[in-house]
């Protein structure tokens, strides 16, 4: 069965509230990103089928900055909606990159709007001015115009190497990025 590896990556407008409030924000990252792989998967115009996935949290990039990024694998299906039968997706594809960067985003910054009204957020330093509810507002207008990057092997399936234990991809997910517009 092929499986996909799909990276979760925040821009840097969000990743610079993450650093400075990392328990809640990567919560709503796991979540966000679970959710949105559900939502997809579940619609019978891309799959019509409930997945699972495994994933793994970096904060950091291959060059030490902060980088926040979830990496998931998902097998390439999912139980139908009566969890009676296997459903396979196409051949070499998983779901659409762009309408789950589109959801990922949706549900992202909802969940971060909803954490700021509940008081979960503090600000300090340079971003002490978030904490002002309209700056706050600005910054997510800032963050729906700009794309919430979902990437890794999303349309074509993760070849397992042998010789290399079970990891599915030894080379950083960097190397087949792809951007929501």
């Amino acid at each position: 069965m092929p499986y996909y590896h799909v990276v979760f990556t925040l821009p840097a407008a969000a990743a610079e509230i993450a650093f400075q409030n990392k328990r809640v924000v990567y919560a709503i990252l796991f979540r966000a990103a679970a959710e949105a792989l559900r939502d997809i998967a579940a619609d019978p115009r891309h799959l019509g089928a409930e997945v699972g996935a495994v994933a793994v949290l970096h904060t950091w990039g291959q060059t030490l900055q902060h980088h926040p990024h979830l990496h998931c694998i998902v097998p390439g299906g999912g139980l139908s909606p009566d969890q009676m039968r296997w459903i396979a997706c196409r051949p070499g594809f998983f779901l659409p990159v762009r309408v789950l960067s589109r959801r990922f985003r949706t549900l992202f910054l909802a969940r971060l709007r909803a954490a700021s009204a509940a008081g979960e957020l503090r600000f300090s330093g340079g971003l002490t001015v978030l904490a002002e509810p309209a700056a706050f507002a600005e910054r997510l207008g800032l963050l729906r115009s700009v794309e919430c990057r979902v990437g890794g092997d999303v349309a074509a399936p993760a070849r397992h190497r042998a010789g290399r234990a079970d990891f599915p991809h030894p080379v950083l997910h960097e190397r087949d990025s792809l951007a929501a517009a």
